[in-house]
């Protein structure tokens, strides 16, 4: 037979495709079918139409130097075209070479995923509880943790029929641990809400009865049982200022007049003040403490830090230049007292509830009281007179507390005195702040000694479970979810009475001691 004619020289083309990354293809220099009889009939040109990546992918060095151009200034590797063709689908695993074939994941109904399962293992799949079953869509956690209910992507192992299930039920349980905070948050928002309402219904029908009926009667009826009554249940607000200033009264005769009197000298200070300053700077360097607290650029210092997050008494705020007034007012009407911190909080409450005269008629006469002007003043021996009033009490209703804190010398000057300087009304918060000022208008000097041993039997269990540091820490900064009833259930609980003595007994019998305890130790007279 006739020699079968030499193929045309080419050169081998590399399919990145194929499975083996240098896979062999003669297919287009070759050819695989060669008729019995002839020669190898000559390749056909490609069609004019044809795009010329695929031209130049037809290999042959016919046509002289146009073929040599043509490889020399192709790429040698074929580029990969975005249209690339589906791959033959094989049986998922790792390869080492090229590219892995994606996989069908269809998704497996879980009943199938259970029976082949139980074909596998052999054992029967429990599932959970119905009350751990989603049943409303309403509930689903929007969260990743969805995901774990996902197939993995196709360049990784598949999952097991055991960690599918293990998944779907992990699901499940979060599900329905996610429904079960949702429905509890839902019943308590649901409670709040009825109590708020209950709680304006009260307010709108004691405010009637507060405008119509007590206020007119002030005097006849400010100390009968069932004001006492109404009063403990919390002031009406659109009442709360007038009643505030009925009940501390004005012994110190303040009168508006007054009132800007010592505004303007306190708008003369404050003019000299800031020219001045920058002598001032070397001066104030070496002044004592009480010097510093007298001045005013502690008043501004102090007016930034009150009720940060209401924003209404910082620069700029619609309250900020009133209460710099009223502070600014009271340290030209009492420089033997001056500004001391803490101040700012009651004035800050006053303003909220009063006018801008009433709010420092109010002031003034409230910081005249023997337990705030002690405390104020700095008066250490009436001060420690109040302490140990306040722990005999506290001993009275409260004795293992009382015993937890001697084991650690924990004195009450360490909560008390931010407790009182301020009023409570930077510890609590606001609206339960004005709760205790209600009642400690009825009460007096008593009650915010009967509300400290309330919040000391609200946290009485926690207290017990700590040391020194965090007893302090906890007191010094307390929970912002304590709510008006819980507190005020334990400051009705707590007995401002001791051996059959009060509170003012207590105090008066604590100073007639210590007036004796003077007497005996003060120097005999000389001959």
């Amino acid at each position: 037979p006739a020699a079968l004619p030499r193929a045309p020289l080419g050169f081998t083309d590399v399919n990145l495709n194929s499975r083996n990354t240098y896979e062999v293809s003669r297919r287009r220099s070759a050819p695989e079918h060669l008729p019995h009889g002839g020669t190898a009939p000559a390749e056909p040109a490609p069609p004019p139409q044809e795009p010329a990546e695929r031209a130049r992918q037809r290999v042959g060095i016919a046509g002289a130097g146009s073929s040599f151009a043509e490889f020399f200034t192709r790429n040698f590797f074929t580029k990969r075209t975005k249209e690339l063709k589906p791959a033959v689908q094989s049986a998922p695993g790792w390869k080492l070479f090229g590219k892995v074939p994606p996989r069908e994941n269809l998704p497996k109904d879980s009943k199938i995923i259970q029976q082949e399962y139980e074909a596998r293992t052999g054992r029967m799949y429990k599932p959970p509880p119905s009350s751990a079953r989603r049943k409303n869509i309403e509930f689903e956690p929007l969260s990743t943790t969805a995901l774990i209910l996902e197939d993995r992507p196709a360049n990784l192992p598949a999952k097991s029929v055991e960690e599918a299930l293990r998944h779907r039920q992990e699901y499940d349980e979060m599900v329905a641990e996610a429904k079960k905070r949702e429905i509890k948050e839902a019943h308590k928002r649901k409670k709040i809400m009825r109590e708020r309402f209950k709680q304006e219904e009260n307010i709108a029908s004691a405010m009637v009865i507060w405008v119509n009926e007590i206020l007119p009667n002030w005097e006849g009826m400010r100390a009968t049982r069932r004001v006492r009554e109404l009063w403990w249940q919390g002031l009406p607000p659109s009442v709360r200022g007038k009643v505030w200033s009925l009940a501390v009264g004005n012994e110190l005769n303040i009168t508006p007049e007054l009132y800007e009197i010592f505004l303007s000298r306190a708008k003369e200070r404050w003019k000299s003040f800031s020219e001045t300053s920058s002598e001032n700077d070397t001066e104030d360097a070496g002044a004592s403490v009480a010097d510093r607290e007298a001045s005013l650029e502690l008043i501004k210092l102090d007016i930034s830090r009150t009720f940060p997050s209401l924003y209404i008494f910082q620069k700029g705020g619609p309250y900020h230049d009133l209460l710099h007034s009223v502070l600014g007012a009271y340290t030209c009407y009492r420089p033997d007292v001056g500004y001391v911190q803490g101040m700012s909080f009651i004035a800050a409450v006053l303003i909220l509830n009063l006018e801008e005269a009433d709010a420092f008629i109010a002031f003034a006469n409230l910081l005249n009281k023997p337990c705030q002007l002690a405390f104020f003043r700095v008066d250490h021996s009436m001060m420690l007179k109040y302490f140990a009033a306040f722990e005999v009490f506290f001993e009275e209703n409260l004795p293992k507390l009382f015993l937890h804190f001697k084991s650690y010398s924990l004195t009450p000057d360490i909560y008390l005195i931010d407790w009182i300087f301020t009023l409570y009304s930077k510890s609590l918060p606001l609206d339960l702040a004005c709760r205790v000022w209600d009642v400690f208008c009825r009460d007096g000097e008593e009650f915010l000694f009967r509300t400290g041993l309330g919040i000391l039997r609200l946290y009485e269990d926690i207290l017990l479970q700590m040391d020194f540091i965090h007893i302090a820490q906890f007191l010094t900064k307390l929970p912002e979810d304590i709510t008006s009833e819980k507190l005020f259930s334990c400051i009705a609980a707590i007995q401002m009475q001791n051996s059959n003595k009060k509170w003012a007994q207590v105090f008066a019998s604590l100073m007639k001691d210590n007036k004796e305890g003077d007497k005996n130790h003060s120097p005999a007279p000389k001959s």
